[in-house]
């Protein structure tokens, strides 16, 4: 599967953003999706990963209450709703496909690893 990442951009502190992941082909609803981000100088960290069906979703702590994932298995498209944007938000968000199942916020040392295919990010810059 070949993933797109959209939707990033400029933004002012409280803002929102929506993320989306288009998927090409016809298996999009067969893989959980998750969702990651990398800040300068900073390691590749999950945000988000919701299931292939879209019911079970899991967030990273410090996103949690603020971002909503969730996924249109028909137009093969994930997205991630970012609300109350902050400054440490900023950073290259990239969606994934064919990781595991998260039923909480305990992602394991490694997730990115355990992902088969990768969007080319986007750029998502809060400013103060």
């Amino acid at each position: 599967v070949q993933l797109q990442a959209s939707g990033g951009g400029p933004v002012q502190a409280g803002g929102s953003l929506r993320l989306s992941c288009v998927a090409s082909g016809r298996t999009f609803g067969t893989y959980n999706i998750g969702w990651f981000r990398q800040a300068p100088g900073k390691e590749r960290e999950i945000v988000s990963a919701i299931n292939f069906s879209g019911e079970i979703i899991a967030y990273a702590d410090a996103v949690k209450g603020r971002f909503t994932a969730s996924r249109d298995n028909a137009k093969n498209t994930a997205y991630l709703q970012m609300n109350s944007l902050k400054p440490e938000d900023t950073a290259v968000y990239y969606c994934a496909a064919g990781g595991p199942t998260y039923y909480s916020s305990n992602f394991g040392p490694e997730p990115a690893a355990l992902y088969d295919y990768w969007g080319q990010g986007t750029q998502v810059t809060v400013s103060s």
